[in-house]
Order: C-alpha cells, then sequence, then structure tokens
C-alpha cells in the first residue's frame, strides 16, 4: 500500500494546487499542507515554491515527483500481482491502439479466452501516448502499440510488421492515377488523418521528415478520432486517409475504397508488445506468446 503522504503529495504535484488535490483526495486542505509538511521535514527539501496564487515543484520535488509516479504504478502493479495469484477468475489489463483493437485483436482475444476460461483480459483502447502514460503509471499490465515508443524505457517484444497505405474512394481524381507522390499527399488539401499522439499520425509525419518534407506545411483537412468515421468520410469522397492495410481488407475487396501506391515509397511500421521491467510474469510471457503463433494455434 502506498503511504498515503506520497498520494497527496503526487495529487499536488499534478493539479499544482492544494485545494484542488484536497478536493480530489477528500481532504481538509489543512491536512495536504500537513502531509508535504511531513514529507519536506524527512527528506530536509522544500518540494513546492509558491508563483503567485499557483504552486510549481522545485527540484528536488520533480525528482520527488519521478520517483513517486514509479512507486505508485509498482503498487498498482502489486496489488493486481497478489490479487491474481491466490484468484481462481485472473484479471490483467491490455492496452491497446485502435487499429489492433479494433482490426487486429478481436478474434484472437476471443480464441484466447476460449483455451483460458479462468483469465480475463480487460481491453483498454487509447492512442499510442495514452497508452505509454497508463502503463508508466502501473494502470496496464501489457499493451500493445503501432507507433513510436522510447524502447530505453521499456521492456518490448515485436508482435509484427503492418503497412500503412494511401486509401481514395473510386470516384476520386487520385483513384485513376497509377502512383501519386508522398508531396501530392501531404500537400493536396484533402488529407484526413488521426489525432497527434495516435500511431498512425507519428509514423506518416515521421517518414515525410525521412525524406525530407516540412511538416510545418503538411495540410491536414479533417483530425478523426475514429478509424470507422475516416473510411466512411473517405468512401463519401470527402478526403483520402493514410491507414494501416488491416484496416480496410474488407472495403478493397468490396471496391468500396482503393488502394494507391506511393510514388517510390512504402510505409512500414511495426506492432509491440510493451511492458515495463517488473511486469515479466507468466501472463504477459504467455499471453505474447498465443497472439504471436495464432495462426497456427487455430489450425
Amino acid at each position: 500500500m502506498i503511504d498515503p503522504k506520497i498520494t497527496t503529495f503526487i495529487w499536488a504535484a499534478k493539479l499544482n494546487s492544494f485545494t484542488k488535490a484536497a478536493e480530489m483526495l477528500n481532504l481538509t486542505q489543512p491536512a495536504v499542507t500537513q502531509h508535504i509538511k511531513q514529507l519536506e521535514e524527512h527528506y530536509k527539501v522544500k518540494l513546492f515554491k509558491r508563483v503567485g496564487r499557483q504552486i510549481y515543484l522545485t527540484e528536488e520535488g520533480e525528482l520527488l515527483f519521478k520517483y513517486a509516479k514509479e512507486i505508485e504504478a509498482n503498487s498498482l502493479f502489486i496489488e493486481r500481482t497478489l490479487k491474481n495469484k491466490s484468484a481462481l477468475n485472473k484479471r490483467y489489463n491490455v492496452g491497446t491502439t485502435l487499429t489492433i483493437g479494433e482490426f487486429v485483436l478481436p478474434d484472437m482475444l476471443g480464441q484466447y479466452k476460449r483455451h483460458h476460461e479462468n483469465i480475463d483480459v480487460i481491453v483498454h483502447v487509447h492512442n499510442t501516448d495514452e497508452n505509454l502514460k497508463r502503463l508508466s503509471s502501473g494502470e496496464l499490465d501489457l499493451s500493445i502499440v503501432e507507433g513510436p515508443f522510447d524502447k530505453n524505457r521499456f521492456k518490448y517484444k515485436k508482435m509484427r510488421d503492418d503497412e500503412l497505405v494511401l486509401v481514395v474512394s473510386p470516384a476520386s481524381s487520385f483513384a485513376s492515377k497509377g502512383e501519386v507522390r508522398l508531396e501530392d499527399v501531404a500537400y493536396g488539401g484533402k488529407l484526413i488523418l488521426r489525432e497527434k499522439g495516435s500511431g498512425t499520425r507519428m509514423v506518416f509525419e515521421n517518414k515525410m521528415s525521412d525524406i525530407g518534407l516540412s511538416l510545418t506545411d503538411l495540410k491536414v483537412y479533417m483530425e478523426v478520432g475514429s478509424i470507422g468515421a475516416i473510411k466512411s468520410l473517405v468512401q463519401a469522397n470527402l478526403g483520402y486517409t493514410v491507414v494501416s492495410m488491416e484496416a480496410v481488407e474488407k472495403e478493397v475487396r468490396d471496391g468500396s475504397l482503393v488502394v494507391l501506391p506511393i510514388q517510390g515509397i512504402k510505409i512500414m511500421r511495426e506492432f509491440n508488445f510493451i511492458y515495463m521491467d517488473m511486469s515479466q510474469n507468466s501472463f504477459i510471457q504467455e499471453f505474447m506468446e498465443y497472439i504471436m503463433n495464432f495462426g497456427d494455434i487455430i489450425k
């Protein structure tokens, strides 16, 4: 169990306010002040400085905040691990990004549950940035992401490769071309993309940077957080998009969307399992192996 004074400190640091921290934790403001004072006396440092009505972390406060978040994450993970140790039905939290959660994982999870009736896998779908935050905070046991991440900060294992493709309506002026340049895609004015922080967006922008195209001049016609909504907009010829081939296979087969090659370029990325150092438990290793060998398992 995490020390209540550390919990108080974390919320005061997150909210830059003793008053808001007190409201969040259902404490009185004097109780919050006392918790912070006790920590400062224990460590013999000032943790906060006041500027006007706002409070901000000192350098020492920033350092404690970094370690306090790790303590909080470890506490959550230990709590779940101990509960699962003695539970007949075990429960694990797995984060995924939108493409993986909507188009890649569902069939695999269905089969996994049939083979592991006493294990509940709770899937949380968010963009890559949010997955990394939740993994770091201890809310997730494992995450599967499609975007870049700090490989020095997390443990990871490659799941498989994925290709991003340019998708247009059959009625689009692009559809009659044999291929288009990435410059025309990025600066043409009708590009529909996921929001910033999504793996698809990051990989596309990284490819632009790799070949020397300016991100400052990128013209995004619409930002949409739903892949289904993006596909509907493209089918209605309201724009074009760059998306995982996994997400449009059905529409490409039925002819409602067309994949158009980008001249001289393939946009490849990885799907990766990511987890924290201490998270190497039997579930994570077994679950990763199951997903990676899924094709062989169902034969």
